[in-house]
């Protein structure tokens, strides 16, 4: 190795060089399990339908699902996690392997209760991070023309929440048109496009569900805890 190649400020007691050996060779067998949450009160809340239809969709790929009704949900901190509607939403993230999220847009961004619901899912609980290393598929539905300035932002939420937001997104433009009188889905490339999403996601779920805690796995972290071990040692043997 050349002088230029050298790491000297690398702490090689820390470094896991990423390696095929690491990943896990026999895979879960049961029904990988979504979260779906929509952004919407409404009766007729497009963005729920469709929360509805990819569940459908889901649950024809084998997937278990369960859909978060955001109805008595309080403002992030005007209660606090023992909130029934708050303690519900984090047992269904621990519950869950991936996540559907779907947001009207209002004003150019995800409405309030999106934002809501997410703000409510910590990053840790305990010794336990409940999103990080899950799939997510982001969506989001218009009232006019087609833009995606939601799924962006919820784009930068999963980021932010450490999922492994898949590639591929779901805009549906005037949402209105698109659903009959019982609340289904017509035939449409936007309903093709919402297949195509649901289809990736439980593939992507299957790929990484065995292996999120190494994808995820940080060397930042690893010499973070080592340190604050150093440290909790130190103040012990004062």
């Amino acid at each position: 190795m050349s002088a230029e190649d050298t790491l000297p400020n690398l702490l090689a007691e820390h470094v896991k060089v990423p390696s095929v050996d690491d990943f896990r060779t026999e895979f879960s067998t049961h029904p990988p399990r979504f979260l779906l949450i929509y952004g919407s009160l409404r009766e007729r809340s497009f963005s729920r339908l469709v929360i509805e239809e990819c569940a459908r969709l889901l649950r024809h790929f084998g997937a278990e699902t369960k859909i978060f009704n955001p109805s008595g949900l309080p403002l992030a901190d005007a209660a606090d996690e023992t909130h029934p509607k708050v303690a519900e939403l984090r047992d269904l993230v621990l519950w869950s392997e991936g996540h559907v999220w779907c947001s009207p847009e209002r004003h150019g961004a995800m409405t309030g209760l999106m934002k809501t619901q997410i703000d409510w899912i910590p990053l840790s609980l305990g010794a336990v991070r409940p999103t990080q290393g899950k799939t997510l598929a982001v969506l989001q539905v218009e009232g006019g023309s087609q833009s995606f300035n939601t799924v962006n932002q919820l784009r930068v939420l999963g980021r932010w929440m450490r999922m492994l937001t898949i590639p591929n997104q779901s805009s549906v433009p005037k949402a209105f048109l698109e659903f009959d009188e019982d609340g289904r889905m017509k035939p449409s490339g936007y309903y093709n496009r919402i297949v195509d999403v649901m289809e990736e996601l439980v593939r992507f779920t299957l790929l990484t569900r065995d292996h999120a805690d190494y994808l995820v796995d940080r060397y930042s972290e690893r010499v973070e805890s080592a340190e604050a071990l150093m440290q909790r040692v130190n103040q012990r043997s004062l």
